[in-house]
């Protein structure tokens, strides 16, 4: 499973609606839209230049007290 993979499915498993668009801006440049949405007014859009950093982004900005190396260190403990 990719770090981002397991990144959104914990968005899921957390009750959170989201999902991740690419696409491709006025300069021909490919950018990522990332939307996580729960309950009433608890809603997230980031924007990023690859997939992994979108999802990264929107986890930061739904648990903005987490640090990206305690993320890390969650994530490294599932495979483990």
């Amino acid at each position: 499973m990719k770090y981002w993979e397991t990144i959104a499915d914990n968005l899921s498993k957390a009750d959170w609606s989201w999902g991740c668009v690419s696409t491709v801006d006025s300069n021909g440049r490919a950018i990522f839209i990332a939307d996580a949405r729960h309950g009433v007014g608890n809603r997230f859009v980031v924007r990023a230049d690859e997939t992994l950093t979108a999802i990264v982004e929107l986890e930061s900005a739904i648990h903005p007290r987490r640090t990206i190396r305690q993320a890390h260190a969650g994530w490294r403990q599932r495979i483990l």
